[in-house]
């Protein structure tokens, strides 16, 4: 009888071994995953970044206005969103990893061009094909986090994974800074696709999860019978957040794209100084407010369905007076600029950790690579794309004016600076309106949170119920 009680137990206790290693083997290849993705991640925003970092030195080689260093992201931008659809489609049916790989290393190589164009015209042709690789990053990718991760530590592990836009930032503005100064701007470009290389084998490595692997509703047994463009559309809550996705990335790109110009302009920076601050109040900044968003987001999250589109509502809010405030400080208070734009950027980087977790909880998991697809086609087509080509529009309307004004007859650097100056207070307007489409999706999430776990349920379940 004793020998019969060991033997059960010795069972039962190797089988709990067995399990707590499956566990353990499943978060160290989650972990594994997700480092991946971060690097993939920063070094997306780190080469999308670099036009905007050396915007002054590239404008000057090839003789750009405003407009035209704006052009240069909308082109960017344009086909980022083109490709993203199909290649959302794509996630939803083939290995992500896959398509990560090869998405990754296009770019990269593409990068690299961008540092050999001897023309306006290469250079705008390289960017596109670096759009092109970068579309494949955030569906599938956000797809593999979805799967990896449950709902209860899902907007943690995407503050991790858009840490990397932060980092990206930082380290684009920071490096092209000091490596512009020494070696020229296209040196930068030819560095920065060495890392992306590395990146791409190493996703091969990882393992590809099953499908809704951490949901504890299950995936709809019919996916088939669905169409999956007309479901996504239907879902209220990502129309709003589309429309906060619209302006949100209006001004990012923006910003990105003329900060710099802008502490060199007005408040007479050089380049290597001008990144650093814009490295600061961008980057570093920004990902405090990653970090705050994904923690804060979980526990909101986990006492009221609302609680991460409510936080990111609120952020958003408080970030427009902040920039507003730093708009205002006069030329050559350089510190007071950057405290104020950098708690802004603080501010405005919960979006990501929250809203992009929320798109996560309203969306069934078949149907996320089509639904972030879809929400970056929209953000980029109406929202970025526009940004920096409107921005720079209206930097070159107002240098004119002032031209006017003076009564000169010649462009001048005073001009440009005060043109640029003007045209940046259409930001803090543009928070407000994305905070109250933010609210929008905050009142309808815990219908369409319902509304997933309906659509798991198999045909007819409340007749068989019944």
């Amino acid at each position: 009888m004793a020998a019969v009680s060991w033997s059960i137990s010795g069972r039962i206790d190797g089988k709990c071994i067995a399990s707590g290693s499956f566990v353990n083997a499943q978060r160290r290849q989650a972990g594994f995953a997700l480092a991946v993705l971060f690097g993939i991640n920063l070094m997306n925003f780190f080469d999308r970044q670099l036009p905007g970092a050396l915007a002054e030195p590239i404008s000057r080689e090839f003789g750009l206005s405003d407009t035209q260093l704006g052009i240069l992201n909308t082109v960017f931008t344009l086909i980022y969103a083109a490709v993203g659809i199909p290649l959302g489609r794509l996630t939803d049916s083939w290995l992500r990893t896959r398509l990560i790989a090869v998405g990754v290393g296009f770019w990269s190589l593409l990068t690299a061009a961008s540092g050999l164009a001897s023309s306006y015209a290469f250079f705008i042709v390289a960017r596109l094909g670096v759009g092109i690789g970068e579309a494949s990053c955030a569906p599938a990718s956000q797809s593999l986090i979805g799967d990896f991760f449950p709902a209860s530590r899902r907007a943690r592990a995407m503050a991790i994974f858009m840490l990397g836009l932060p980092l990206g930032l930082f380290g684009a503005y920071m490096l092209s800074g000091i490596i512009g100064e020494l070696w020229g701007w296209r040196a930068a470009f030819l560095v920065a696709a060495v890392p992306g290389v590395v990146l791409a084998g190493l996703s091969l490595l990882i393992r590809e999860p099953q499908r809704g692997a951490t949901e504890t509703v299950p995936a709809s047994p019919h996916p088939e019978a669905r169409s999956g463009f007309r479901t996504v559309l239907h879902i209220r809550t990502l129309w709003w957040i589309v429309l906060s996705g619209i302006l949100f990335n209006f001004n990012s790109y923006a910003i990105n794209t003329f900060q710099s110009a802008f502490l060199q302009r007005f408040h007479e920076l050089g380049l290597k100084d001008a990144s650093s601050v814009s490295a600061i109040s961008l980057g570093l900044a920004g990902a405090i407010g990653l970090f705050i968003g994904g923690w804060l987001g979980d526990r909101l999250h986990s006492t009221r369905a609302n609680g991460r589109l409510l936080l990111a509502a609120i952020c958003m809010g408080v970030a427009a007076p902040l920039v507003f405030i730093a708009l205002q400080q006069p030329k050559g208070s350089v510190l007071s600029f950057t405290i104020f734009m950098g708690a802004s950027s603080a501010m405005t980087f919960v979006y990501y950790s929250t809203v992009y977790s929320a798109i996560q909880d309203v969306v069934e998991p078949r149907l996320r690579g089509t639904a972030v697809s879809l929400y970056f086609f929209a953000m980029y087509v109406l929202g970025a794309s526009f940004g920096s080509t409107i921005l720079g529009a209206l930097s070159d309307h107002f240098a004119r004016e002032a031209m006017v004004a003076a009564g000169a007859v010649a462009m001048a650097a005073p001009f440009r600076a005060a043109g640029l100056h003007s045209a940046m207070y259409v930001i803090p307007a543009l928070m407000i309106l994305c905070a109250g489409s933010l609210l929008g999706a905050a009142s309808t999430v815990a219908g369409d949170m319902r509304g997933v776990k309906k659509a798991a349920l198999p045909p007819h379940s409340g007749t068989a119920s019944a």
